[in-house]
Parts: structure tokens; sequence; C-alpha cells
């Protein structure tokens, strides 16, 4: 393998070696089911399932296997409803107040989009924030590709009748890039770059073929100069021409490596705003691409989760910090361990203690203060 990938490494044939094996279900014992070519796992069974095993099946299935795995009613409907409800919400005052949100892959205004909507929903309503961020399936599947201490962001997407299709890409962090801008990186840069976020949909409509639900090419997330490939105009045109989709039912979820080849489709309906909650969980490892101010979603989760019925944990980990670093260690220093405690770890134990809420934000805003740089 090169040291640096070029254009020049990227050959079509190697490429259609890849994406053209056939996914083996022996190989996946606790999916449901295989629709073209992709893994469709029932979300009560799989979060019943030995932890072990369906998290290193899982992970297998993200870095071998086809790439992506989908979830059936990952999420409950009333659940959805309610933060579709808010979401909704946010559209409506970015309009009345003049915001465009800009996109990615399509013309500004075109569709409508919520930029970082993670800390906005948990300080707007933190009650429907811990219900639909309590869902087993979402820390199952980060856990699985990330490990703990995984970060959440989240963009509501919401296409427009009419919209039209993106172009084939890769995602966050080189897929965010120019070929040439890639090309700066060294090859095994290319090879890490996917093991640090994982990518997932939650559908908050239904989503039949015609409103245009994500196209995917199995396997593709394997080929090594794919940050450069997808630039190329004849791998776009193998993706246009071969590429599956997947229609999905609210409250349905999908992940998949960020090396995937994907593109949002053509919503060809007449009236459906197909909506999706566009979830980016990256590694402790590595940081988000947006900016969350997770102090302000503890101080607003911390009653709710006092009483919460739900996965408090599953809440905290997709809404707290969950890393030590980086740190002032002149100031936040390790007090029985290598590292100083998480504001994750901080919420625990106030919520397992039972701490009034001034004595939680009194610890939080101190824990923040000493972090700060000198």
């Amino acid at each position: 393998m090169s040291t640096w990938f070029t254009p020049a490494d990227c050959r079509l044939n190697d490429f259609r070696a890849l994406v053209e094996q056939k996914t083996d279900p022996s190989d996946y014992p606790y999916a449901a089911d295989l629709a073209s070519n992709v893994l469709v796992y029932s979300s009560p069974d799989v979060v019943r399932a030995p932890r072990a095993e369906v998290t290193a099946e899982l992970a297998r299935a993200l870095m071998s296997g086809p790439g992506i795995v989908v979830f059936k009613g990952a999420f409950a409907d009333d659940v959805v409803d309610r933060a579709t409800d808010v979401f909704f919400a946010m559209i409506s005052e970015q309009k009345a107040a003049g915001v465009v949100g800009g996109d990615h892959f399509a013309k500004p205004g075109a569709n409508d989009r919520v930029w970082g909507a993670l800390d906005k929903f948990a300080v707007r309503d933190p009650a429907a924030f811990a219900a639909y961020y309590a869902t087993d399936v979402l820390a199952l599947v980060s856990t699985a590709w990330l490990g703990s201490g995984y970060q959440v962001t989240s963009q509501i997407n919401v296409v427009n009748p009419g919209g039209a299709a993106q172009m084939a890409h890769r995602d966050y962090h080189l897929g965010f890039m120019s070929a040439a801008q890639a090309q700066r990186f060294p090859a095994h840069a290319h090879l890490l770059s996917p093991a640090l976020t994982l990518q997932g949909a939650v559908a908050h409509v239904d989503m039949p073929v015609e409103t245009g639900p994500t196209l995917y090419l199995p396997h593709s997330q394997k080929y090594p100069p794919g940050y450069l490939a997808f630039h190329q105009p004849d791998f776009t045109a193998y993706f246009d021409e071969n590429h599956v989709q997947l229609p999905l039912e609210k409250g349905d979820a999908a992940f998949f490596n960020p090396a995937l080849f994907h593109a949002a489709g053509m919503n060809r309906s007449a009236e459906v705003r197909r909506m999706a909650n566009l979830l980016q969980v990256s590694s402790a490892f590595g940081r988000a691409m947006e900016a969350v101010d997770r102090t302000a979603m503890a101080l607003a989760l911390y009653p709710v989760l006092r009483t919460f019925p739900g996965n408090v944990h599953n809440v905290v980990a997709a809404s707290a910090e969950g890393y030590a670093f980086p740190t002032n260690l002149d100031h936040d220093q390790p007090i029985g361990g290598l590292a100083p405690q998480t504001q994750a770890e901080l919420m625990l134990q106030a919520l397992a203690e039972d701490w009034p809420e001034e004595t939680f934000a009194a610890a939080l805003r101190g824990q923040q203060e000493r972090r700060r740089p000198a």
C-alpha cells in the first residue's frame, strides 16, 4: 500500500471487486433479515442478546461486513412524535427569524436543517430529550464501534418534496474535505478516519422509496483510497447505477461506517417532508464536528433524570462529556486514578447520591472552572 494515496490509486475494477461481494447472513446470527445486502436487526431482540456477542457482531458488520446496519423499531413512535414536534418548532422559529439552514451537499434553503440540535433539544425540552436518548440501540451500536466515552451530536434534516438527491460521498472527517485536502493526509490516516466516528439516521416519518431515503453502496467502506475515489466521475457513475435504497418506517434507525459511499435520495413524493435526525457519534479519542454546550444540557437534564424511569446512563452518555481531556492538570488533577473525573461521571455520582439541584450545579461549574486554561 502507498504511503500517500493519489487519484492514480483509485481503480474502479478494484472497487467493484469489493462492493459486488454478497453479505453472508450466516456470519451474522443476530440479524433478523438481509435486505439488499444490508443487515437488518430487530431492536427488541438485539438489546436482549448477550452484549459481548452482539457488539462484536455489529463491529464486524460495520468494519468488514456491509458497513451498514438497520434497526427496526429502534425508537418508540410516541417518543419520536414528541421529538418531531420540538424539531419542527425549531425550524419554524428559524424561518421566522430569517435564518436559512445551510447544507453540506444541497442548495441552502432548499431543505430544512437544524444544526447543533443536540443541546438545543435538551435545553428546550429535557424530558423529551431524556425519553428519546434513553434508547438502548444507540448506546449499543455506539459502544460496539467506538467503545466508551463516545460523544453524540445531532442535526435535523428535512428534505422537502422535490428535494434533490445528493452526490455520493463519505463522511467526516476526511469525507468533508476536497480531494486535494484529503491527499495531504497519509494513507494510514485514511484508514484510521472511519474508526473515529459513527453515522446514524433516525426516521421521524415513514420513508417509502419515493421519499428518497438514503442511498448506500454496501461494502464500499473497505476501499482504502475511497476518500479520493468518491470525487471521481467514474466512481460516481458506478454508485448511481448500483446503489441500494431501503425504505424505513418511523422509529427505524440506520447506522453506518462513515467511509461507506452514500447519498440522500431525491424526495419524489408530493407532500411528505422527509425528516431524519442525523446522528454523528464521535470516539472519545477524537473531537466532534459541532461545538455543544454540554454544561447547559447537564443543568437542564439533571432535574428530569432524578426521577426518570428510563435508562439514565444512556441519556448521560448522549449528553454529558465522557472524556477527561484536554484539561488543566494544575487544577483538575487525577485523584484515585489516571484521569480526572469526567462530567458524565460527576453527573452519575450526583444522581446516584441524589444531590440537590443547587449542589450539582455548583459542583458542575466548579469542575468547568478547573478545566479552563490558566
